[in-house]
């Protein structure tokens, strides 16, 4: 009993710790900020906290955010035909963002489950659709992408609100790693976990994926406390930075802060090179 409540202190320190921190930067980071810059961003369907659907200012947010690479949430209506919400085209056009190639949901959605991974510049080299188990229908995007710097894997997923289904869908995640070659990760999205410590439901990630370190409050996007967007490296020194994207836009057009990141994906991948790394063998299941 007494451990249990030693852990709870714990947590509640690290989370205060959290909530007080506009932004992660390691010791190990460079200067220069790293080499790609990439973001996270639940768009709640391009309604803002005024209630107000605008897909347009969804999109001025994109642009203040000027990332190399995003992850979207909830870009698509989540019952009936799942419709597309974004303006993609206008997404192009001004940005220069096109979705990574996927089979959507229906003819008129953008994404898998409402997810969506634009990018700017670099080349697709292999994308995965994953069904996560769960009480809810939740998915993920596993994407393989080449750049200059050198070849990077994105999970881009939306995690479920019961926390008995985010540690399924973290192991399943877990799972698709261990199949797969060896490559700079970076685990981003919406993971609706505000907990640390041992009792958040994304423990189960601690093999490849530190969830503490790079937490930042994002939710609310008025008064942000919560880090329930999340950016995870793999190895842990490919993140050199990680904020919230807080601005007075940012902050009426969805109820989350996008959180966005500095990666060094050259160092990173040459760290795995010397390292001869292969993600560590992980347990599943219960």
């Amino acid at each position: 009993m007494q451990k249990k409540k030693e852990s709870g202190r714990l947590s509640k320190s690290i989370l205060t710790a959290i909530r007080n921190r506009p932004c992660f930067r390691p010791p190990h980071a460079n200067s220069g900020g790293g080499d790609i810059v990439i973001a996270s961003y639940n768009v709640h369907k391009c309604v803002g906290i005024d209630k107000e659907f605008d897909p347009h200012r969804t999109a001025e947010v994109i642009g203040e955010i000027d990332a190399d690479v995003i992850a979207l949430q909830e870009a698509d209506k989540r019952f009936g035909e799942r419709a597309g919400l974004l303006d993609l085209g206008l997404l192009e056009r001004r940005l220069g963002l096109v979705p990574v190639p996927i089979t959507a949901m229906s003819p008129r959605g953008h994404g898998w489950h409402g997810n969506v991974l634009l990018f700017r510049e670099g080349m697709v080299k292999k994308v995965r659709q994953l069904s996560l188990p769960g009480v809810e229908p939740r998915g993920a995007l596993v994407a393989d992408l080449e750049f200059p710097a050198g070849r990077l894997r994105i999970i881009a997923a939306h995690l479920g609100l019961l926390k008995r289904s985010r540690e399924q869908q973290a192991e399943t995640i877990l799972s698709v790693l261990q199949e797969a070659d060896t490559l700079p990760t970076l685990l981003i999205g919406d993971l609706n976990e505000w907990r640390v410590g041992r009792r958040s439901s994304l423990e189960t990630l601690l093999p490849v994926f530190d969830h503490v370190a790079t937490a930042v409050p994002s939710f609310p996007s008025r008064f942000p406390v919560l880090p329930l967007d999340r950016v995870l490296g793999a190895p842990r020194e490919l993140v050199t930075s990680v904020e919230a994207h807080d601005t007075p836009l940012a902050r009426i057009a969805s109820d989350h802060l996008p959180v966005k990141a500095h990666l060094d994906l050259k160092a990173a991948a040459e760290l795995l090179h010397h390292r001869h790394a292969r993600i560590p063998a992980v347990r599943t299941g219960s």
